[in-house]
């Protein structure tokens, strides 16, 4: 049979081509045409993706805690219970809350 070279970005494989068959055969496929445009994105833009989901996640993370620290601040002026000193009174603070779902 003849061989095929194919080549990508971080492998290269070498094909022996044995016999013609008809592409539909489910007993010869293996798995390895995945050409959806998922596969396609992770490929050539995978790095990306990542970076800008850990970016926008350090930036939920980084406004959680500042959200949080901001209504524990208002209870303290307001003159409640700090919650180490067993007050509950951020439970009923909006702001609290909201760094809280972020």
């Amino acid at each position: 049979g003849s061989l095929i070279t194919l080549s990508c970005l971080s492998h290269r494989v070498v094909c022996q081509v044995i016999s013609s068959a008809v592409p539909a055969d489910p007993v010869l496929d293996n798995g390895t045409s995945d050409s959806s445009w998922i596969t396609r994105l992770e490929n050539n833009y995978g790095f990306y993706i990542g970076l800008g989901l850990a970016v926008f996640s350090s930036f939920l993370i980084g406004s959680s805690v500042i959200l949080k620290k901001k209504g524990l601040l208002r209870l303290v002026e307001k003159g409640g219970t700090r919650a180490g000193d067993g007050g509950h009174g951020y439970l009923k603070d909006w702001l609290w809350w909201a760094g809280l779902l972020t």
